[in-house]
């Protein structure tokens, strides 16, 4: 049966608040302090330095006192004493075969029996091929499938699920095996509070769990030392689970239960649960390969999530350069990132965003009013923000952006340039294992009572960011890195530049010659060009009109040069150009262009003002020095002024 709710926020705040209490008080249940071994094996706690039993379950009386032999005839005692005891001992009590597991490092050591199940004492050599089957599986969804209905046939459980466990801790049935008459569970989502988070690390200690019978209460433990210490059944393969356990099990309809853990860089990241409808249990062998198996499993997924994750960062690093690249250059930053053929909604999809740089606002896509939402960040002090829940999360920043439910807020500089991406609503509908309301529990922090489907709608969130949030700060750090390279980049430019003109300096002129002439191929040309009597214009004009003048003639030299000529402003009213690959006549007539272009009357403060020049034109000999070659050409151009100006000697 499946119901749904749409129930108010107020609602679902109650259950978050239910759940989080259900998982504080699973979380203090003491379950390595149990006191309890579950009835189909016996523990025995042996005082190391005296050998005698000190603690046992109080269904181990029967084994006490019987002589025990191992294989090649030794006793089990000495296999201890010499630390030969592995994990586990086939052991013959009499007339019982028996698996010994001993746990070294435990005060007292403990030593568990479990009667061998002959039936099952080979099965464990299946497992062996199925982990060859599941070895050329990449897809992570056939993998955990095929593993589940493996393990299945293996052990004979009615069900065989796989879990997966979300970064909020909660979890989901990824893989689901079962009979054909029960409830398939595939795709159902399930609280944290399930498997609380003491019992997750346990499963990093110890790799399997077995409940053999949820009616068994157990034996308790009993000893001999006086006051009773609590003893740590954590490590151990009997200890009785917990009541509350025991219930939910029950209300599931499981009678007996096993999992083993899928365990990540030391992470829990899922397991699987063979559950069945009345008492089972499996070897400990076979537990033991099952563990192995599971083990596979964990590599074979952590593979394939490298490979997706690094075809994805390839894709984001793609998709980043595309728009980043061309800032670089002396494209406008804001125009390339936000109104480009690919903006940033390209790099990290939304439904718009905001960029503030320099002060200045731009949008792409839908967004609110960019003002208040960014003043709002502001006065939170906010410099970066990852929320899908904006309402929940920062109602005062919710007030200034209706419809705003996701937001994710990229720094790009110390003086408050960001870039802020936003995201819509989206109803979610996420189908639980069982209602999740008190409606269905016995009291609230009870176990389900009820486990049908049942669909929970939640709105006032957006689509997760997931792996976007940290795409969206790599693209802040790649905008970072080369908006400063372009800063770099203009202040180097602008120390090889004339402020007035625009042209090169001779700075740049001295450095840049000076290769041209020794590595150059080509012939090359230096004009040295000076104005004729320009003081005059300062003498009558003022500085600031001759500076206009100046001005115009550095614009009117580089539109008449060549794109391979170099256009100087050498200093004062003096010119040179350098001609890359002309002889002398051509060199004169690039010159012969640029004193016309000179001579073209120049209109400023409402007056018209008619300059010339004179020029000097030197081809370069074949390994001349720099100054040599610009010092004649300054003396050819002085032969000009000579011949009365406003013509070009060589």
């Amino acid at each position: 049966m499946t119901d749904i709710s749409a129930g108010p926020t107020d609602d679902r705040r109650a259950r978050q608040l239910d759940e989080e209490r259900r998982a504080r008080e699973c979380a203090a249940e003491p379950i390595r302090m149990i006191g309890r071994v579950q009835s189909y094996g016996s523990l025995l706690g042996i005082d190391e330095r005296t050998g005698l039993v000190v603690m046992a379950g109080e269904n181990s009386a029967h084994w006490l006192g019987r002589r025990a032999r191992a294989a090649g005839d030794e006793t089990f005692a000495w296999a201890i004493e010499q630390g030969l005891a592995i994990d586990p001992v086939r052991a013959r009590f009499e007339d019982e075969l028996v698996d010994v597991i001993v746990h070294r490092g435990t005060d007292p050591l403990i030593v568990e029996i479990e009667p061998v199940i002959r039936d099952l004492d080979y099965v464990r050599t299946g497992v062996v091929g199925a982990i060859q089957r599941l070895a050329g599986i990449t897809d992570p969804h056939e993998l955990r499938q095929t593993a589940a209905r493996e393990i299945k046939k293996v052990t004979g459980y009615d069900r065989v699920m796989c879990y997966e466990f979300h970064d909020d801790g909660h979890g989901q049935v990824v893989a689901d095996e079962h009979e054909p008459d029960m409830e398939p569970y595939f795709g159902l989502h399930f609280p944290a509070s399930d498997i609380p988070s003491q019992a997750r690390a346990l499963y990093l200690e110890k790799r399997s769990r077995l409940i053999a019978d949820t009616e068994d209460i157990g034996a308790p433990l009993v000893t001999v030392l006086d006051p009773a210490p609590p003893f740590d059944l954590g490590p151990s393969e009997l200890r009785s689970a917990s009541p509350h356990h025991l219930t939910f099990m029950r209300n599931m309809g499981q009678r007996a239960t096993v999992s083993f853990a899928i365990v990540v860089d030391d992470r829990l990241v899922g397991m699987f649960t063979c559950a069945h409808r009345t008492a089972r249990r499996i070897p400990v062998l076979l537990r033991r390969a099952l563990e192995v198996l599971a083990t596979q499993v964990g590599s074979q997924l952590t593979a394939a999530a490298q490979i997706t994750e690094l075809r994805r960062q390839l894709d984001a690093r793609q998709r980043r350069a595309s728009i980043t690249a061309p800032l670089y250059g002396r494209n406008d930053p804001a125009t390339q990132l936000m109104t480009g053929t690919h903006t940033v909604l390209d790099v990290v999809p939304a439904d718009g965003a905001i960029l503030r740089m320099d002060r200045a606002l731009h949008t792409v896509g839908i967004v609110p009013d960019p003002g208040p939402l960014l003043a709002a960040l502001d006065d939170a002090g906010t410099a970066s923000l990852t929320t899908e829940a904006l309402t929940t999360d920062h109602p005062d920043i919710a007030a200034v952006a209706p419809g705003v439910a996701g937001l994710l807020v990229v720094p790009l500089g110390s003086d408050g340039d960001r870039l802020v991406f936003i995201r819509g609503e989206v109803a979610q509908t996420v189908t639980w294992l069982g209602d999740q309301t008190s409606a269905n529990r016995d009291q609230p922090l009870s176990p389900r009572r009820s486990f049908a489907s049942w669909r929970e709608e939640v709105r006032g969130r957006s689509l997760p960011w997931h792996h976007h949030a940290l795409d969206a700060i790599d693209l802040g750090e790649d905008i970072r890195t080369a908006l400063a390279a372009r800063a770099q980049a203009e202040l180097a430019e602008l120390a090889w530049r004339d402020a007035l003109t625009g042209l090169h300096n001779r700075r740049f002129m001295d450095d840049r010659l000076e290769d041209l002439l020794h590595d150059a191929n080509d012939e090359i040309a230096v004009i040295f060009l000076d104005l004729d009597d320009f003081k005059r214009v300062n003498d009558t004009y003022g500085h600031e009109t001759g500076d206009a003048v100046l001005a115009a003639v550095g614009k009117r030299l580089a539109s008449v040069t060549r794109s391979s000529d170099i256009a100087i402003r050498f200093g004062g009213d003096e010119f040179v150009v350098i001609v890359v690959g002309l002889g002398e006549a051509d060199a004169r007539a690039v010159a012969q262009r640029a004193l016309a272009a000179v001579t073209e009357p120049v209109a400023t403060d409402g007056r018209v003002i008619t300059v010339s020049a004179s020029a000097g034109v030197v081809v370069a000999p074949h390994g001349a020095q720099s100054a040599d070659v610009v010092g004649a050409a300054d003396e050819a151009m002085y032969r000009a002024k000579r011949a009365g100006g406003g013509r070009i000697s060589d």
